[in-house]
């Protein structure tokens, strides 16, 4: 692939989406709060439930593998496995993740929508379906 400025942008912003995530494991509670997680998960994080920490961890582990893809496709380092389907993969997540975001909130009531702050819903939502709209980019590639 050629080298692609939006995948460059979405494996920054990849990379920072998982060094924040870290941080929250490490920090905890607070951060949880903080960043729209709910007070629920800083309370099981208190309460030593391994949890939070797993699931944070888990998705810092997607985004360093998701924006490693796309510094890859960028062609900033050598190519991964199954790259354009990857591309697809992901773009389709995010796509999906950002769009389901803006809706769900405001139609669901099942305990682990209401869990988050509406502003966690419009914020994550946001930073989703631009991330998505990079690796679309990406995936579509420049026409040669």
């Amino acid at each position: 692939m050629r080298k692609n400025t939006s995948l460059k942008i979405a494996a920054i912003g990849c990379f920072i989406i998982a060094i924040t995530h870290v941080g929250i494991a490490i920090v905890g509670g607070d951060w949880y709060v903080f960043f729209g997680a709910g007070q629920e998960m800083a309370d099981m994080d208190a309460s030593g439930s391994l949890y939070p920490f797993t699931l944070t961890m888990l998705i810092a582990i997607v985004f360093s593998i998701w924006g490693s893809y796309a510094i890859s496709a960028a062609g900033e380092i050598r190519r991964l496995p199954l790259q354009k389907t990857a591309l697809g993969i992901i773009s389709a997540i995010l796509l999906l993740r950002g769009m389901s975001g803006f809706i769900l909130p405001f139609v669901s009531n099942h305990p682990f929508i209401l869990q988050n702050s509406i502003s966690f819903w419009i914020i994550t939502s946001t930073i989703s379906t631009g991330m998505g709209g990079l690796f679309l980019m990406g995936f579509i590639g420049p026409k040669k």
